[in-house]
């Protein structure tokens, strides 16, 4: 199967692309090929270089959309061991692409996950005017890590798996840590799941920015004035356009050798990636994030 060899060549060459900031592909985007520069430029400020790296693909789809012409839905996991002056660490990410391949070369490639989608067009700024009695609570870290590491690739069973399923997975990584829900059945209040329903803030991006940032009661978060006052399980809440609606979220796992955060992902899965997301192509130089230390109830 000359695709199949034709395929395999493009993903070795894209995983070599990782490691260099001259990236001149056309057949991948230009926002790819943007944010494949920044991530080599964000790699050489931190003193950080790729040591080794692996690229695993499984082919989903196959479709002849043309006389010799293929249109192939793939999933790729990539794996990175990044070495800072004196410390080690992995990077992974899970991604489903689509190729057209014709006469048995790549004529394009790109992504099927699209970082930065306003999930809804909600401010849903709760103003907290529940007035209930709730039991104390202690943030368990380690338990939301745990969480995060066992299913950053995976879907639980036991909840809905969205489509754009970033808030989800943080609001499911916050519970496993002991943050209680509250508010049920009202959709606009509070921060829960119960089988076939949720709140809004459970899983849209900019309610849960709100909702960390106003409730008084249950989950709540502080805000912090710069990553590296993060500590594991704390929450990094994106707003790529720099407009006000919060499009992304992430769950602080781990900190590098300069002791900023590492995070873990849904959406375009991934896991220890570097918080500022300036590899994203949802990155633009309007960015703005909101750092918050989760804290107990």
């Amino acid at each position: 199967m000359d695709w199949l060899i034709s395929l395999q060549e493009f993903i070795e060459e894209q995983n070599a692309s990782f490691t260099t900031d001259r990236i001149r592909d056309n057949r991948i985007s230009t926002l790819e090929r943007e944010a494949l520069v920044r991530r080599a430029k964000s790699l050489k400020s931190r003193n950080a270089v790729i040591v080794n790296a692996q690229v695993k693909a499984k082919i989903l789809d196959r479709n002849s959309v043309e006389v010799k012409t293929e249109e192939i839905k793939y999933l790729i996991k990539r794996s990175y061991l990044i070495k800072q002056p004196s410390n080690f660490y992995v990077e992974e990410s899970i991604e489903r692409r689509k190729a057209l391949i014709k006469n048995n070369e790549i004529e394009l490639d790109h992504s099927l996950e699209q970082e930065g989608l306003h999930d809804s067009n909600l401010t849903a700024v709760e103003r907290d005017e529940e007035v209930m009695s709730m039991p104390r609570y202690k943030y368990n870290r380690l338990e939301a890590v745990k969480y995060a590491e066992r299913w950053w690739n995976s879907h639980n069973p036991a909840y809905k798996l969205f489509e754009n399923d970033c808030t989800n997975f943080i609001s499911q990584c916050l519970h496993a840590g002991g943050a209680p829900m509250r508010g049920y059945p009202n959709r606009s209040k509070g921060w829960w799941f119960r089988s076939n329903n949720w709140s809004y803030s459970w899983t849209v991006a900019n309610t849960l920015r709100w909702h960390l940032s106003g409730s008084k009661q249950g989950l709540r978060g502080q805000e912090m004035p710069s990553p590296e006052y993060l500590v594991p399980g704390d929450v990094i809440c994106y707003d790529f356009n720099g407009d006000g609606r919060w499009q992304h979220n992430t769950i602080v796992v781990a900190k590098d050798e300069q002791g900023m955060p590492l995070v873990n992902a849904h959406t375009h899965n991934s896991r220890m990636r570097y918080w500022d997301y300036t590899d994203s192509t949802a990155y633009t130089p309007e960015i703005k994030y909101k750092f918050f230390r989760i804290i107990d109830g």
